[in-house]
């Protein structure tokens, strides 16, 4: 059984259609990310999904339960991690932790949920001193605190400096490797890249792709790139076109310009080796989730969060 299920959602605010027409399935055990720019509707699908917002139309289960009607039995087996939460500015997180703690008949004892996230030795600083990252791990605390089947996060990491994204990417890893499914939206292509086990495209309210990083790469993005300088300029015809998944080759005087895919590159530095053409540096680049939003819509995911922002 899919742990979450949504069929043909669509959320209307009066005449705009902020969720339109979403189906998509997540897998037992799974980090599945809703990606997209900022306003593209990613907020609004997971409102709906944990009962906070009410579809228009359509269906969405969670744990095969509905999120509105199974809405207490659904609290005490889901987490969530909102994208705007507050507490108190003066109470302490051992406080807090105490406080949320009461509220479940078996909760997971909060000092060994803070050695885990990494913020125990923060348990008696008050709110109002942590910093951004370790504010959001206190709010992740408080949404693990009854070992939940399922945890949504909304834009974790928004905010955070990219040393406290990198470690929150470990906190939600370890929160799946303890056997916690995870949903999370982001509008940041590299977080989805390194976490997600699949992800599904949200654009202006519509579904428009869904698979695994790899495979959505695959299909919809550019070939890799390697800029290979020699140490000389070849003076024959190296042949580059005709080795395996290389799909272009350039030649301009000592630096080589090829694309190709699927380790395409260890071929190519053989077929140099072969031809005792000695290399001097590599610099490759390689297509993401950036260049598959780009192909899909004609337009830079970046570009379009600058925009909204004006």
């Amino acid at each position: 059984m899919s742990v979450v299920v949504c069929e043909d959602v669509v959320r209307r605010f009066g005449s705009v259609a902020a969720v339109d027409g979403v189906s998509l399935r997540v897998e037992r055990g799974e980090i599945f990310g809703i990606i997209g720019p900022n306003g593209a509707g990613k907020t609004t699908l997971l409102n709906c999904i944990e009962g906070l917002d009410r579809p228009t139309s359509g269906h969405t289960t969670v744990l095969g339960l509905h999120p509105l009607n199974d809405q207490r039995e659904l609290t005490l087996r889901t987490g969530v991690q909102l994208q705007s939460a507050a507490l108190p500015p003066r109470i302490t997180v051992a406080e807090a932790l105490r406080l949320f703690s009461a509220l479940y008949e078996e909760p997971v004892p909060w000092q060994e949920l803070l050695g885990t996230l990494g913020i125990l030795d923060k348990r008696s600083t008050r709110v109002e001193r942590l910093s951004g990252g370790e504010r959001q791990r206190v709010f992740v605390a408080l949404a693990l605190l009854h070992d939940p089947e399922v945890v949504f996060l909304d834009e974790l990491t928004t905010a955070l400096d990219p040393q406290a994204r990198l470690a929150m990417w470990d906190v939600v890893a370890s929160i799946r490797d303890r056997g916690t499914t995870v949903v999370l939206t982001t509008h940041y292509m590299e977080e989805a890249e390194h976490l997600c086990d699949r992800v599904g495209i949200i654009d202006h309210g519509r579904l428009i792709a869904l698979d695994t990083v790899a495979n959505l790469v695959r299909e919809h993005a550019d070939d890799a790139n390697a800029r290979i300088t020699l140490t000389q300029p070849p003076l024959r015809d190296l042949e580059l076109e005709s080795i395996p998944n290389v799909t272009a080759a350039e030649v301009d005087g000592a630096d080589l310009n090829v694309q190709g895919r699927d380790g395409f590159l260890q071929d190519v530095l053989v077929t140099l080796a072969d031809q005792q053409m000695r290399v001097a540096d590599v610099r490759t680049t390689s297509p993401g989730l950036e260049d598959v939003f780009l192909n899909l819509t004609g337009r830079a995911m970046r570009t379009d969060e600058v925009l909204q922002g004006q």
